[in-house]
């Protein structure tokens, strides 16, 4: 039983090379919209959610995010395409693997910590110690604070991977409920299941913001 319930998440499906991480490159499919005949509801859309997340970004990242925005706009719609993606019959859920997630969250923080280090060196020891802290507690102050930054790369992933876990499990265990039941539980099986989808999707929009919000937070304290 867990085995057919966990075998959803398996990425292998052959013995040199995985076929469903192809379902990642899907979202390049989405993308060139430009081709199309324009102006269409497709390009009006996504001009729209870009100027609404830059104008968003731009005002956690301050006068100085020199192109920032760009990026977690991209990160943003990178994430979204990937979790919508995952509801789709047959198409491997790509950011329900840390592996995935991890890869994302990990080089940015990286990236951002060693541009704050070697640009606002000052300020970056400065902010491991809050203000108005007494002496006897900053050595625990600095202990704190650096742990609190060498985990985040690590929430943000398992954030994002969990609750896609979360609810394809949920889905799962429903669909091998609905075997050998009578009408009556059937139907309420079906209704449970597509309110469940509605959330579903609202979960994917909102963990891709999430993601792309908690970075842009987590850069905004290094662009000083």
């Amino acid at each position: 039983m867990m085995t057919n319930l966990f075998s959803t998440f398996d990425p292998a499906t052959s013995i040199t090379y995985s076929l469903n991480w192809t379902s990642t490159m899907l979202v390049l499919i989405f993308l060139p919209y430009s081709y199309w005949k324009l102006p269409n509801w497709t390009s009006l859309m996504f001009n729209k959610i870009n100027n609404k997340l830059h104008n968003e970004f731009k005002l956690l990242l301050g006068n100085k995010s020199k192109g920032m925005t760009l990026i977690m706009i991209s990160l943003f719609c990178f994430i979204l395409m990937n979790n919508l993606l995952g509801l789709m019959p047959y198409i491997f859920t790509s950011s329900s693997h840390l592996s995935f997630s991890m890869s994302m969250a990990l080089p940015l923080w990286i990236s951002i910590m060693l541009f704050g280090w070697f640009k606002n060196t000052n300020y970056m020891f400065a902010h491991l110690v809050p203000n108005g802290t007494p002496a006897m507690l900053m050595p625990f102050m600095v202990m704190i604070e650096s742990i609190s930054n060498i985990i985040r790369p690590g929430s943000l992933a398992v954030r994002l991977t969990a609750n896609m876990i979360a609810g394809h499990l949920l889905m799962s265990l429903l669909g091998n409920k609905s075997l050998n039941v009578n009408n009556i539980i059937l139907t309420m099986i079906m209704i449970s299941q597509m309110i469940l989808m509605t959330f579903e999707a609202a979960v994917a929009i909102i963990q891709a913001y999430v993601f792309s919000v908690l970075t842009t937070l987590y850069s905004s304290e290094v662009i000083h």
